[in-house]
């Protein structure tokens, strides 16, 4: 699927549409069939293959701040404007303030509401999503300097972030829909679920004092999220000049970005565990 030369209309019912994103976006492999994770969650990673995910993990989450400002930037009307900004600073260490009113906390993932909004919420520095990342990771043995950089990144992680900053901040609306659609439903599909299965067994063999804040937090987000993605598509449907077919095309072309990122990780731990021949057949 390519964004290039999409006809610029899209004259399918909602019916229609609806199962045509199921086959695009639910039925992706990196959806429905994602190697390295379901790996990961049986707990036999090693320290080394833990210490390359926080790495790897880190750079995209560190630079998905980027495109989500490219999002904010591009954005085709003040809701969108003010819902990407929402993210934004939640990213940057704005907690959301729960509904309730319930007094805030402070920069800890564990306490920190997973819903609400950032109006009136008290910037902590503990609170930014890469901090809880950098706490993870000292156990570890990795430091400020050892996360969240670019050069860090494998090809495959810079590709994942170039597609993001490419297609999910893209200034058409119509194919920033559909990736941040994709994106959304493929964090609701369970990856984290099973990356913190495998991190507990990891933790529970040979380190008891990890901190898993940073990946559980953002579970329970994205369980709340799963109820919304139906509503969040059929607003997308009926925006005055939406394209199914470019939203279609953003959604497919994010996921393969998405499928990319954790191929690339599966590459890896398999190079790991290869002899010298192999591991040459591999790249």
């Amino acid at each position: 699927m390519t964004l290039t030369g999409t006809p610029s209309t899209g004259t399918e019912g909602w019916e229609t549409f609806r199962r045509r994103v199921d086959d695009v976006v639910g039925h992706h492999p990196v959806v429905v069939d994602n190697r390295y994770t379901r790996w990961f969650a049986t707990g036999e990673a090693s320290r080394e293959d833990v210490r390359h995910l926080t790495v790897q993990f880190s750079v995209f989450s560190h630079l998905f701040v980027e495109a989500q400002l490219r999002k904010v930037i591009n954005a085709p009307d003040l809701a969108s404007y003010r819902a990407g900004k929402e993210i934004l600073m939640n990213e940057l260490g704005v907690p959301f303030r729960a509904p309730s009113g319930a007094k805030e906390a402070g920069g800890d993932a564990d306490l920190v509401s997973t819903e609400g909004s950032v109006e009136g919420a008290r910037f902590r520095f503990p609170a930014a999503h890469f901090e809880w990342l950098l706490r993870f990771g000292e156990p570890l043995g990795l430091e400020f300097g050892d996360l969240g950089k670019r050069r860090q990144a494998t090809n495959a992680t810079s590709f994942f972030c170039d597609e993001l900053l490419r297609i999910y901040g893209s200034d058409d609306p119509s194919i920033a829909a559909g990736a941040s659609y994709a994106v959304e439903h493929w964090a609701a599909a369970g990856f984290w679920k099973e990356l913190i299965a495998g991190l507990r067994i990891f933790s529970e063999r040979e380190c008891p004092d990890l901190p898993l804040s940073f990946w559980t937090w953002h579970d329970r987000v994205e369980d709340q999220h799963a109820a919304h993605t139906a509503d969040e598509l059929a607003e997308a449907f009926a925006q005055p000049g939406f394209d199914q077919r470019r939203f279609l095309a953003g959604a497919g072309e994010m996921l393969d970005g998405v499928k990319a990122f954790w191929d690339g990780l599966e590459q890896d731990r398999l190079a790991r565990q290869a002899g010298p021949a192999e591991r040459g057949a591999l790249r």
